[in-house]
C-alpha cells in the first residue's frame, strides 16, 4: 500500500504518456474505493450483533475478506499500470485517495464498531494526526517554496505494513493483538517526525535559493 505522498512522480507521468482516462489499471483503483463504504457497512453490522450478544462470526469473517480483496488490488493496479503502461493522471489521484480511504476506515471503525477487540482511540488519532501534518506541511511548502516534495519513506512503508497486519490481526481476533498495534504506532511516529525534518529541509532550502 501506497504511504502518505504521491505515489509516481510527473517525470514517470510523461514517461508513460500520462492520459485522462479510465484504464483498468484506474477501474480496479475505482472498485477498491468502492470497497471502502462496504467493509465499514458489514463490520458496523457485526459490532451491532456483538453488542446484542449475537455476534455473527461470517459478518466478521467477509469484512476481513473485503480489506484483503481491497488490500491485495492495490499492489495489482498498480502492477497492471507499470506493466501495460496505464500509468494515468487519474490515477495518480485515485490511487493514494484509495489507499488512505481503506486504512483510515478500516481504523476508525475498528475502533469504534463495538468489536471484542477493537483498536485503541490513541492508535487511530497519532495516524490521522500524522496525516493531517503531512498533508497542512506540504500545503504550507508549496505556499511558501511554490514546490514540495513527498517521497515515501522507508519508516512509512513499514507504518502501513504493520496497520494492515494491526487490523488483520485484530479481525481476526487473535492473541496478543496487541503488539502489531505497537509496532506500527511506532514507525507511525518515526516516519511523522522523518516526514517534518524533511518538510524543514525544503522549507530552509528553497528551490529559488539552490545553485546548480
Amino acid at each position: 500500500m501506497a504511504t502518505t505522498g504521491l505515489p509516481l512522480s510527473a517525470e514517470k507521468v510523461r514517461r508513460y504518456g500520462g492520459t485522462v482516462m479510465l484504464t483498468l489499471a484506474n477501474r480496479i483503483t475505482l472498485f477498491r474505493i468502492f470497497l471502502v463504504p462496504l467493509f465499514v457497512m458489514v463490520a458496523c453490522y457485526y459490532g451491532q450483533s456483538v453488542d446484542r450478544g449475537e455476534p455473527k462470526e461470517w459478518m466478521r469473517y467477509t469484512a476481513l475478506a473485503i480489506f484483503l480483496i481491497a488490500s491485495l488490488s492495490d499492489g495489482i493496479d498498480g502492477f497492471i499500470a507499470r506493466k501495460f503502461n496505464q500509468v494515468s493522471r487519474l490515477g495518480i489521484i485515485l490511487d493514494p485517495i484509495a489507499d488512505k480511504g481503506l486504512l483510515l476506515a478500516a481504523l476508525i471503525t475498528l475502533a469504534v464498531a463495538n468489536w471484542e477487540y477493537e483498536l485503541p482511540i490513541w492508535f487511530v488519532v497519532l495516524v490521522i494526526a500524522r496525516d493531517v501534518v503531512v498533508v497542512v506541511g506540504s500545503a504550507l511548502l508549496h505556499m511558501i517554496n511554490g514546490s514540495v516534495q513527498i517521497k515515501p519513506s522507508v519508516p512509512g512503508k513499514i507504518a502501513t505494513m504493520f496497520q494492515m497486519i494491526a487490523i488483520s490481526w485484530t479481525m481476526l481476533q487473535l492473541p496478543h493483538h496487541h503488539w502489531p498495534i505497537f509496532a506500527a504506532g511506532a514507525f507511525v511516529l518515526v516516519s511523522g517526525i522523518g516526514y517534518i525534518l524533511d518538510g524543514l529541509r525544503q522549507l530552509s532550502h528553497p528551490p529559488a535559493a539552490s545553485t546548480s
